[in-house]
């Protein structure tokens, strides 16, 4: 008994900080105040979830298979859907933290790293939506951690880790890849070369390889189609400039402006401190990806999972210097840290999370700069009014009318909530969806989302517009402004076959 409460007294005492921080992290899904709703992004992976595969025309598997089971556990609640993505944020920030005490940190730099990577905008987001983009942030710092414990400890039975983590993220997402290649570069380019002749480091490529075979296979059979997918969304990025802050938003969305001090320390730390001259193949494993994204146009956001690394590098090397100065001088640079980094946390958290009221000065701010906010709000009332135009056609026509959407979000709110008003199954061209088929028998009339009306002229006859999309709070979002109308149309011009092959796309 007393062996038992020794034990958890030491756990708590080395890992408290860290389990305070974890907490806070999940405390940010729980002050949400509930006036927004589900993101379309959360909509479309919700509804992948009632068909799991080995894979997806948009990403790998895993992430539908999660909702799969919040959906088994908690229904549609967006607190119980969420928690999934909290949790994750929560042991990447624990990891972060550990990653620091296992590159010689004390508990000081372990709570600064973990604080750092709690307050970036990106990882808040991720925190409290759920997306690929959140697990795929956990899988980066595991293998970060895991990678750290290889050149510690030296013993290559952590290749296994190593490559089983990596399999599970390209199960989540593919640009993990740009991580893969850091690793390799980082192990051509240092000591860490002498692990090329360890059969441990090849199991655990192999590992890496079966792991990810699934969805591989489901690739070959379906002829690779998300390649098309993946350059059609990198050249619409491209073109409508998503592309052109990348490395001005690596400043104030992947990280927070008052960390980038911490993590400017890490790449320090990993090329140029002699305490972390043995982990150099981790500054690598940033640089590396940094320079790829970069030179090939990606998103900024795909690199905000590598800087936890840097973070706990940063930390430590930090907590070193400080080392050298009166204690004093300690206290005084220490309070001014915490005093910058809560300073830092106020407009990290306004970017990312739906605290401000609706239509006050604030939300107006914020979502300009993160528009992700404005389209958390109003599908239950496009779902509502798609419902009384269904419910206002004669009876004998809804048999064979459909819904067709224009794109995800719109489909994945109408079979989240067209069911409580009897509503059909929407069908679309865009990603899976399309793979899905217009059903058998093919609708003879259809209600259209997401479509201008010279647009759909194009495919189907007698085209009208019937409703507007609107929403309580009058927020400006790709459904009320875009293409706010609805509309009423009969039979396409073409056989459904011939048609539906040209209302393919990707979005």
């Amino acid at each position: 008994m007393n062996s038992s409460h020794s034990r958890w007294s030491t756990f708590l005492s080395e890992n408290g900080l860290l389990i305070l921080v974890a907490l806070l992290s999940l405390l940010t899904l729980i002050v949400r105040n509930g006036q927004t709703g589900w993101h379309r992004d959360e909509l479309d992976i919700l509804d992948n979830a009632r068909f799991l595969g080995w894979g997806f025309v948009s990403y790998p598997p895993i992430s539908p298979f999660i909702a799969r089971v919040a959906l088994t556990l908690f229904g549609p609640s967006l607190l119980g859907v969420r928690l999934f993505p909290a949790l994750a944020r929560a042991a990447a920030v624990i990891l972060t933290g550990l990653i620091a005490r296992e590159l010689g940190g004390k508990r000081w730099a372990e709570a600064l790293a973990a604080v750092a990577a709690l307050i970036a905008p990106i990882g808040l987001l991720g925190g409290v939506l759920f997306s690929y983009s959140s697990f795929d942030f956990l899988w980066w710092v595991t293998a970060a951690y895991f990678m750290v414990r290889l050149l510690k400890s030296e013993n290559p039975r952590w290749w296994l880790a190593i490559g089983a983590v990596l399999g599970v993220g390209m199960m989540t997402k593919y640009t993990i890849a740009y991580l893969v290649v850091g690793i390799m570069a980082g192990v051509v380019l240092t000591p860490a070369r002498r692990w090329l002749r360890s059969p441990w480091l090849w199991a655990g490529v192999g590992l890496s390889l079966l792991v990810f075979l699934p969805n591989l296979i489901w690739q070959v059979r379906h002829n690779f189609i998300t390649l098309d997918f993946l350059g059609s969304i990198h050249a619409r990025d491209v073109r409508i400039g998503r592309t052109e802050g990348y490395l001005a938003e690596q400043l104030v969305f992947s990280t927070n402006p008052f960390t980038i001090p911490i993590w400017i320390c890490g790449l320090y730390f990993y090329f140029f401190a002699a305490p972390g001259r043995r982990y150099r193949t981790v500054g690598w494993m940033y640089l590396v990806p940094f320079l790829l994204l970069y030179l090939t146009q990606g998103r900024s956001y795909y690199l905000a999972a590598a800087y936890p690394m840097l973070f706990a590098g940063g930390a430590v090397a930090i907590e070193g210097w400080l080392a050298r100065l009166s204690a004093g001088a300690v206290r005084w640079v220490k309070g001014g840290i915490w005093a910058a980094l809560a300073i830092g946390a106020v407009p990290g958290a306004l970017l990312a999370l739906p605290v401000a009221p609706v239509q006050s000065p604030v939300w107006e701010t914020v979502s300009e700069i993160n528009g992700e906010l404005n389209e958390q709000i109003g599908w239950p009332e496009l779902v509502e009014t798609v419902a009384g135009i269904y419910a206002a056609l004669p009876a004998a026509e809804r048999a064979d009318t459909g819904i067709l959407t224009g794109n995800y979000g719109e489909a994945g709110a109408i079979n989240l909530y067209g069911p409580a008003y009897g509503l059909p199954t929407a069908i679309s061209g865009i990603n899976s969806y399309w793979l899905r088929g217009y059903g058998d028998p093919p609708p003879q009339r259809l209600i259209v989302l997401g479509m201008h009306l010279d647009q759909a002229r194009q495919y189907f006859r007698s085209c009208e517009i019937v409703g507007r999309v609107a929403n309580a709070f009058g927020v400006l979002n790709e459904e009320s402004e875009d293409h706010p109308s609805i509309l009423l149309c009969g039979a396409p011009h073409r056989p459904w076959p011939e048609t539906w092959e040209r209302m393919r796309g990707y979005g």
